[in-house]
């Protein structure tokens, strides 16, 4: 699980790095980078609060890397 986190959060940071540099990174995904982490950590920490474990409480993170990269990709 934290393999696949590690690749799909490095091709998002790349990709929106590469948006930021090219100057086409629009304000919406600038909010969208912050309030997808605060529901990550939220999600997270419910996780961890109610003991369903480590890979639950990675979960969120996972969800929305693999999302983020899937949809980067096609810009």
């Amino acid at each position: 699980m934290m393999t696949q986190l590690t690749f799909a959060s490095w091709e998002t940071i790349y990709r929106r790095g590469l948006m930021m540099a090219q100057g086409t990174c629009s304000a919406a995904e600038y909010r969208r980078m912050v309030g997808e982490k605060a529901a990550a950590m939220q999600a997270s920490t419910l996780a961890l609060m109610t003991g369903r474990g480590n890979a639950a409480a990675l979960a969120p993170y996972l969800v929305r890397s693999r999302a983020n990269a899937k949809r980067l990709r096609r810009k």
